[in-house]
């Protein structure tokens, strides 16, 4: 069950209207007799920069637009991220709060299968990764051409979820670095089926020089992705 709270420099109003309007953006495209779920229709279901507060918007690189073939890592550390399940139309949005001492981000990614067999099929190869992580990761600082990022432990927990007629698990990833150089970083990989689709919504929240979790980094997630699923219904 979600709960709901208020995101970290999310704008409350915007947050209400939008949950006011969940359950609205049903599309023609959907197949009422089989019940299925059109690819339209998850992505009105994604939310926009605007919806969820003012400081948020879509990366500007162009790599952002290019086709998406793997999602977000499950384990962390130094582990890779999963592929795509196969036989799924794929839609994908990006977005980020970037600031002087954090930043946030969002990653929607909707697997649209032609039934819910597939969809299951999909989730399952999805959720034999999450299992496999490990529970704890001591990684050493790394220094290379392209990044530098000082020592760190991070943990991994995997939890099932349900909301109505959606039903998965999500990970949660927490990484504290260390002391020398306080910050921390937390994600939930929320991956969740219903019918035909496959919903991976991945929220993370970086703080740096605060050695500190954000406290309010679960309802956060919650909130972000319930939005999501009430509009899909």
């Amino acid at each position: 069950m979600f709960v709901t709270g208020t995101p970290l420099r999310v704008a409350v109003i915007a947050t209400c209207a939008l949950l006011a309007a969940a359950g609205c953006t049903s599309s023609d495209d959907d197949d009422a007799s089989s019940g299925t779920v059109s690819v339209t229709t998850m992505r009105g279901a994604f939310l926009q920069a605007s919806e969820i507060g003012p400081t948020w918007a879509e990366p500007e690189d162009d790599a952002s637009a290019a086709p998406v073939t793997s999602l977000v890592s499950f384990c962390g550390g130094a582990s890779t991220a999963p592929q795509i399940p196969p036989g799924a139309d794929v839609i994908s949005s990006s977005l980020a709060d970037e600031g002087t001492t954090g930043a946030q981000t969002l990653e929607q990614v909707a697997l649209v299968y032609a039934d819910a067999d597939s969809a299951a099929s999909g989730q399952s190869l999805l959720s034999a990764v999450a299992d496999g992580c490990q529970a704890t990761q001591n990684v050493p600082e790394t220094v290379t051409d392209e990044k530098s990022e000082p020592a760190y432990t991070e943990t991994t927990e995997v939890q099932d979820l349900s909301e109505g007629s959606w039903s998965g698990f999500v990970v949660l990833r927490h990484k504290s670095y260390e002391k020398e150089h306080p910050g921390t970083a937390d994600t939930a990989v929320a991956v969740l089926t219903s019918r035909n689709v496959v919903l991976v919504d991945t929220y993370a929240i970086y703080r740096l020089d605060n050695a500190s979790a954000s406290a309010s980094f679960d309802s956060d997630w919650q909130r972000l992705v319930g939005s999501v699923i009430q509009r899909v219904g």
